[in-house]
């Protein structure tokens, strides 16, 4: 008979462990996110997908703070994290690591994700912008490439979080 598994059946790693597991080669930038839920949410993903790390920049709040943790559930203690004022700042630091810069941002030079090539070789990061003005035009210049996931329906976006759980799915496929 099928039942729901329980928490102790689902064989999770305790957070020490996550810490020295093997990542997926992907860094998540928040550039001004506002809301505290879509940070939250966003680091509950990077966990579930061993993402490297989260970089907030510019506006977005910063763990610890009650509303961030409600949504991600302790993932701020397990997933890598770091802040930086200056978003430019951030893609040069990237850039110098070696990541390709990929922004989420619908733009004249973006491709659909489904026609993106994620190249398991490579290292990414990828930008997340404000939930209303998207990624900062100052940092459009910088960045390498444009991805936007395909919409079929009469909204123009979606929530920065979700946006934020189908990028990182889709480069966690790949790049693992």
């Amino acid at each position: 008979m099928v039942h729901k598994l329980k928490l102790e059946e689902l064989n999770r790693l305790d957070v020490e462990t996550f810490k020295s597991v093997e990542k997926i080669p992907l860094v998540v930038v928040l550039d001004n996110i506002r809301s505290m839920h879509n940070v939250g949410a966003t680091f509950r993903t990077a966990d579930a997908f061993l993402i490297k790390k989260i970089i907030l920049c510019g506006i977005t709040p910063q763990p610890p703070h009650r509303e961030i943790h409600k949504a991600a559930l302790g993932a701020t203690e397990s997933v890598e994290w770091s802040y930086e004022s200056d978003i430019n700042v951030t893609i040069s630091d990237l850039k110098a690591q070696g990541f390709e810069i990929v922004g989420i941002e619908q733009t004249t030079g973006s491709r659909m994700i489904t026609d993106f090539t994620i190249d398991p070789s490579k290292k990414y990061a990828v930008i997340l912008g404000n939930e209303v003005e998207g990624i900062s035009d100052e940092a459009l210049p910088n960045i390498d490439s444009f991805v936007e996931i395909p919409q079929l329906g009469t909204k123009h976006s979606l929530n920065v979080s979700v946006c934020g759980g189908i990028v990182m799915w889709e480069f966690a496929k790949a790049l693992k």
